[in-house]
């Protein structure tokens, strides 16, 4: 019994030469299929997106390529040590009493109620003694002024025709 030669090849040779070339590709394929869901995985948050992509690998070399091209060129974990980098140079600055503006990242003071550079509101003044309120304050802390349309409307306790301890008798 005659086993069949691919494509037809007679010479054993060549045919297992054919044979270990195309058992390379497959393999070659499988691999890119698990590189691609795998970098997916690396790179991308969303599951479906990962999934999506691993799809695309499943064309056989050329959705990997695609992959290759629109992949995101940072991996999640790059971009979470950046993002922790950052907060951390604010807070330092924000230590040493450096502070930015949040519309044109100029250098600001904490008592500027407006940026030199862009000219954009920082902060309101109080109304009596002219300081910079925090936008969080419910009253201004250096003159104790309440703020008009912050501070709650303080109740007034109705007194009562009865004292509340009665006084005692002869």
């Amino acid at each position: 019994m005659r086993v069949a030669a691919v494509f037809g090849i007679d010479s054993s040779g060549l045919d297992m030469a054919v044979k270990l070339v195309i058992l390379s590709l497959v393999v070659i394929y499988l691999a890119l299929i698990y590189y691609t869901y795998a970098d997916a995985r690396r790179r991308i948050e969303d599951p479906l997106l990962v999934g999506c992509a691993t799809a695309a690998a499943l064309f056989p070399f050329v959705g990997t390529i695609v992959y290759m091209i629109v992949r995101p060129p940072e991996y999640l974990e790059d971009v979470r040590e950046r993002e922790l980098e950052m907060q951390a140079a604010e807070a330092r600055l924000a230590h040493l009493g450096i502070f930015l503006c949040p519309h044109c990242d100029g250098e600001v003071k904490e008592d500027f109620l407006r940026c030199p550079h862009c000219l954009r509101k920082l902060k309101d003044a109080c109304g009596s003694c002219g300081r910079p309120l925090d936008p969080s304050w419910r009253l201004c802390p250096y003159c104790e002024a309440e703020i008009p349309g912050i501070t709650p409307a303080r109740r007034r306790r109705r007194r009562s025709e009865q004292p509340a301890f009665p006084e005692p008798g002869p």
